[in-house]
């Protein structure tokens, strides 16, 4: 069953689709924080992303469908470890990085509608600075 999401993120709007099949522990442990709300700031070490640092917050998971080099659209959960937890948003090429080095985080998450607006997303976020996020069930 495909499980659809609107994702609001400053003025854009986007729809998106929980990978549930790849990521389930992720998207159980996500999904019960919905509806998810926050603010995106622009990443500081992996190129054309933006995040939401999330501290020491335990999201219950280990690894699973996880990558280092998002597709654009494509949402990243860190769920702790070298770095603090976080989510990711890939607005073009990332290879994600913190302070402590590389690292990979759970795909979970990808966006189905308004790709082309994501690099705008990604340069409002870096010019004009944190935007509101929420994300929450179709």
């Amino acid at each position: 069953m495909v499980e659809m999401v609107k994702i609001t993120a400053g003025e854009f709007s986007f729809d998106g689709r929980l990978e549930t099949e790849n990521a389930p522990n992720t998207v159980a442990a996500f999904k019960k924080r919905l509806p998810f709300k926050s603010q995106l700031v622009h990443v500081r070490w992996s190129g054309e992303g933006v995040w939401v640092p999330l501290g020491d917050e335990d999201f219950g998971v280990s690894y699973e469908n996880h990558t280092s080099h998002p597709a654009p659209g494509q949402f990243l959960l860190y769920p702790t470890g070298i770095s603090e937890t976080e989510i990711l948003l890939a607005y073009g090429g990332v290879d994600f990085s913190s302070k402590m080095g590389q690292l990979a985080g759970n795909h979970f998450l990808t966006v189905t509608t308004g790709l082309e607006k994501l690099p705008e997303l990604g340069r409002k976020v870096l010019w004009e600075g944190a935007q509101d996020l929420c994300i929450e069930l179709a």
